[in-house]
Formats: structure tokens, sequence, C-alpha cells
């Protein structure tokens, strides 16, 4: 299981952060500050997924811990963007927020959170 790619679909997938993050949604690429003109979203695997959660010597769980990042000229449309992609986590994977960070410079907001939580496999039913 793909982690940052299970997150990138699902964020890709909801309207709001779709029309505005639009393409820019990268797996470790930052911009350069005085290239963000509109809203970038990055995503990062902090750790490697961990099985977990163990039932008849067959693990069930991932655990997975993944950093988001939203710069944008915006303060307002940067704190919306992050707590849209909180609340789109947590809806869909009950993975919760543990951190972040608010920035400014350059012209440039950025909001950083990092996600940490488990999921189930996607082939129980194949086991």
């Amino acid at each position: 299981m793909d982690s940052l790619d299970m997150f990138y679909q699902a964020l890709k997938a909801d309207p709001y952060i779709s029309e505005q993050v639009g393409p820019r949604i990268k797996y470790y690429e930052y911009p350069e500050s005085g290239d963000v003109d509109k809203p970038y979203m990055v995503l990062e695997e902090i750790a490697p997924s961990e099985p977990g959660s163990y039932a008849d010597g067959t693990w069930l769980t991932l655990s997975v811990f993944v950093h988001v990042e939203i710069w944008s000229p915006n303060r307002t449309t940067t704190r919306l963007l992050a707590e849209k992609v909180r609340d789109h986590i947590w809806d869909t994977f009950k993975i919760r927020q543990v951190g972040g960070l608010t920035e400014y410079d350059n012209e440039v907001f950025r909001d950083a959170r990092r996600y940490q939580g488990s999921v189930y496999r996607e082939d129980l039913d194949q086991l």
C-alpha cells in the first residue's frame, strides 16, 4: 500500500481542494517561493508504513506517517486548505493530525501538518 498515493487520490477527489490546488499536488517537490502565485500542496512520507494489529499470524493494518504542506500567497486560503485537508483525512481514513507549523516568508504563507494513524489492508478479503 502506497500511503502517499492513498492521500493523493483522496485529497485530489475533494472538490474544494481540487478547485484550489488543481495539478499542483506534488510528492516531495517544493516550488520556488517566487513561483507561488497559486496554492501548492506537497506530500511527504515521514516514515515507511509498518504492519500492525496481527491476527492468526497475519498483519491487518499499516501505520502511516505523512507530512502535508500548503503554500500560497494568501493567508486565509492557506489556512482553509490546511483545515480542509485535516478534515478530509480524518473523515476518509480516521487518521489524526499530530503536529504542525505555520510560517510566512518571501510573500508565501506556509502551513505544514503531520498525520499519523493506521489503515486496514485493502486485500483482507483475499487472505
